[in-house]
């Protein structure tokens, strides 16, 4: 899946979510740690949803998602937002 496949606009409808971090004013790399750490404790096909304020947390959780094997289902952009959704692997 490429990027641009992941990303969303605002009007989008959001997936479904089984957990939220809120990393909301956390600059890189505590959204990844906290989306990991969260990742941890799910099980196998639950979504977290991931809220940052990070510029770079785009870029960030598309590597992430390559490196980890977690899809990375959806990406939002609105407000200075931006909200991710992991797929657990």
């Amino acid at each position: 899946m490429s990027e641009a496949d992941t990303r969303l606009d605002a009007d989008a409808a959001a997936p479904a979510f089984d957990h939220e971090v809120d990393a909301s004013g956390l600059t890189c790399p505590l959204p990844i740690l906290r989306a990991k750490k969260a990742l941890a404790q799910m099980e196998s096909g639950q979504v977290v949803r991931v809220i940052t304020t990070d510029r770079n947390a785009i870029r960030d959780f598309q590597a992430f998602s390559r490196q980890t094997g977690n899809a990375l289902v959806a990406q939002q952009e609105a407000d200075g937002r931006c909200v991710h959704f992991l797929r657990r692997r």
